[in-house]
């Protein structure tokens, strides 16, 4: 509910506080008093698009602020925690204008965007006109507004979901459709490749070890004469046999050297450990040496293989084996993509099966309501003097979607035997002032929690007509709060809490300001509404006649 508004040199207002209460809130005044300031001043702090020049002249800057009571459970609140903002009982929007046309707009005190205040206004106030092309006269709203009067939310939801599933289930088979076509255009290269590959059988670092048995073998002859000449040196023949004889010798002077020989003995056996432990090395060196003569042609060839196929694929020789295994399983991706499709069809099938069943479900359901809803706006139409029009909810088939595949549109037809039409394009002021206050009074459930603006909507029709249309606004105002703007005596009559808007000229600046009217105040501005600029007593009375009821 809006609790307030404050404004502060805003066009020709200076500084006005205005406090607003629950029912049916009407504000008065002649014609450019400044009701329609009113009106921008809160679409400015709404962060609706309106006129661009809001600043009153010689003020540095404008500035709006309104406050609204948020019960548990307000749609405001699930915006104001997805925009990580303070979520209150009491929401203060304040937003600032400069003269060069520079906006700040603050939510509880934290800065926020005009984007963020267009979602909260969503959620907290409706403005209802001749000119209103946001919400009722908007045909690309009507569904949605027949599906919250029937109260079609779960219905709704669940065609949604169906529509998600079979939506997945659609990209699933042309993902899985685009990939076979793209695996059966290189289909002769995967099965070449795939048997080249698993015929060579790279493995990973075969390449290193191959490279390096070649460079061995290349060497080996050298290197294997040399490692023989060095066995040889150390053998039987070499040192082994001297390092023997001196052993023998030196054993058979031992006795007669008491004990000199001892340390050069032990020292030369331990020599001979050590040359056995060369000899051993050596002699493995040769065995390791000795290969086929055909083998490094072997090893050459397969070497060159690998690189080949490496150069051909643009992998590393290591990548072979990982490349030859993502071949194979393309390949099976395809010998297995004929059933993989077809089961991707069946679950298709079976998602669109759902939907249709929920679509048409919710076809049937919307069929109904538009029949309750024509039945009610009947109702509403003929105590607004009106009973000869005809309200028509047309439900037709449209491009199916998320929310089924039903469009809506609301047509009338004004007098009997007329073509119907749209609401914005058939009905005249008055009686578009009308449909618009009917309908709205059979969705007063539609948003719970807003506050219903209407402006001027009873332009247009006086007498007993002007009265149908307050006690309508009156009706209203018992299920939401409801603010208007009207010239209509028989409305203002109807309010619970009243205001009158007044302009004062003075010689250097022109303002406007608002003033709550009590009982005898009231009297008079009615009298004044009836009588024009001269009130009479007979005015007066009438007025009083108005407030009585």
């Amino acid at each position: 509910m809006l609790r307030g508004l404050d404004i502060r040199d805003m066009l020709i207002i200076d500084r006005l506080e205005i406090e607003f209460r629950p029912g049916l809130n009407v504000l008065t005044g002649e014609t450019g008093a400044g009701k329609s300031i009113l009106l921008d001043a809160l679409g400015f702090v709404l962060g609706w698009r309106g006129r661009a020049e809001l600043v009153r002249q010689g003020a540095e800057q404008g500035e709006v602020t309104a406050w609204f009571d948020l019960p548990e459970g307000h749609a405001a609140r699930a915006v104001l925690q997805e925009a990580g903002l303070p979520d209150r009982d009491e929401l203060i929007l304040r937003r600032v204008n400069t003269p060069d046309g520079r906006k700040t707009a603050w939510v509880n005190d934290r800065r926020t965007s005009g984007e963020v205040l267009r979602r909260l206004s969503d959620t907290l106030v409706e403005l209802h006109g001749q000119h209103d092309d946001r919400g009722l006269l908007n045909p690309s709203g009507h569904r949605a507004l027949l599906d919250a009067f029937a109260g079609f939310e779960r219905a709704v939801e669940a065609t949604r979901g169906a529509w998600r599933a079979l939506h997945a289930a659609r990209e699933r088979r042309r993902a899985a459709e685009a990939s076979l076509e793209s695996v059966r255009a290189e289909e002769e290269f995967l099965r070449f490749a795939s048997a080249e590959l698993d015929a060579l059988d790279p493995q990973p670092g075969e390449e290193a070890e191959l490279d390096a048995r070649r460079r061995l073998m290349q060497g080996a002859a050298r290197v294997r004469e040399d490692i023989a000449r060095a066995h040889q040196a150390l053998g039987p023949d070499g040192a082994e046999g001297r390092m023997h004889d001196a052993s023998r010798w030196l054993d058979g002077a031992a006795d007669g050297a008491e004990g000199r020989l001892d340390a050069a003995m032990a020292a030369l056996d331990r020599a001979l450990d050590q040359l056995g432990e060369a000899q051993s090395g050596v002699e493995s060196a040769l065995e390791e040496m000795t290969f086929d003569a055909g083998e490094l042609e072997r090893v050459e060839e397969r070497l060159f293989a690998i690189r080949g196929l490496a150069r051909k694929h643009g992998v590393l020789p290591d990548d072979l084996a990982a490349y030859a295994a993502d071949l194979r399983t393309r390949l099976e991706a395809l010998d297995g993509g004929a059933s993989d499709l077809a089961r991707l069809a069946a679950d298709e099938a079976a998602a669109g099966a759902s939907y249709d069943a929920a679509a048409d479900a919710l076809s049937a359901a919307r069929q109904a309501a538009a029949e309750r809803l024509d039945a009610a706006m009947a109702a509403e139409l003929a105590p607004l003097k009106m009973e000869r029009a005809a309200f028509r909810t047309v439900v037709e088939a449209a491009e199916p979607g998320p929310g089924g595949r039903d469009g809506v549109t609301f047509t009338v037809a004004t007098n009997p035997g007329a073509p119907a039409g749209p609401l914005n394009r058939i009905a005249s002021g008055g009686e578009l002032s009308r449909f618009l206050l009917a309908l709205k009074v059979c969705l007063t459930n539609e948003v719970p929690g807003l506050t219903l603006i209407f402006d001027e909507i009873d332009r247009g029709v006086g007498g007993a007509t002007a009265d149908a249309v307050g006690r309508r606004l009156a009706a209203l105002a018992r299920q939401a709060q409801v603010l208007v703007v009207t010239h209509s005596p028989q409305v203002a009559a109807l309010a619970d809490h009243h205001w009158r808007v007044e302009k004062r000229v003075l010689p250097s600046t022109t303002t406007s300001t608002v003033i709550p009217l009590d009982t005898a105040s009231r009297v008079d501005e009615i009298a004044r509404m009836l009588a024009g600029d001269t009130v009479t007593d007979e005015a007066r009375g009438a007025a009083r006649a108005l407030l009585a009821g």
